[in-house]
């Protein structure tokens, strides 16, 4: 008889988003720095030997979505910034692009999620403390996206407060 490993059953090979937003990341920097196109960014990145790991489909719909929205994402995130958009790092703009699509156009993903996979690609990719300013702008954009979700899960972190008082 042979054993199955069952530790972690629902993690399947093959289908990490993570990996799919690191890759959209690489994809996305080459298409901000070359104006490259896109459909051959997309072949060049599913031979990325990471590929195999990353969920090709979400992979390719939310860079394909993240292209067609960039000038809307642009002018949502502009007015939340210190600085002109064009001043931003390509890896920062790229960052802010993928988290802010996913904030605005994916309900199925919570926003502290949307955030943190942002603030950790920033930790990998960006400069020594963009990721804080990564946080700091994914914050007030999902304040103003998502009020909703974002009070409610304040609120129970004010009650604790009150509570401890």
């Amino acid at each position: 008889m042979t054993e199955k490993n069952t530790s972690n059953p629902a993690k399947k090979p093959g289908k990490n988003r993570r990996k799919s937003r690191e890759l959209v990341l690489k994809g996305l920097y080459s298409l901000l720095l070359s104006e490259s196109d896109l459909r051959e960014t997309i072949r060049d990145i599913s031979e990325d030997e990471e590929y195999g790991r990353a969920d090709a489909e979400y992979f390719k719909s939310l860079l394909e979505g993240v292209m067609a929205e960039r000038d809307a994402l642009d002018a949502r995130i502009g007015p939340l910034l210190d600085r002109p958009i064009t001043e931003l790092s390509p890896i920062e703009h790229a960052i802010l692009c993928i988290a802010g699509y996913e904030l605005l156009h994916d309900i199925s993903i919570p926003y502290r999620v949307a955030i943190n996979e942002g603030v950790e690609l920033a930790k990998l990719y960006g400069g020594t403390d963009g990721y804080k300013y990564v946080n700091g702008v994914l914050d007030k954009l999902a304040a103003e996206v998502r009020p909703d979700e974002v009070k409610q899960i304040a609120r129970p972190a004010k009650n604790a407060r009150i509570n401890k008082a």
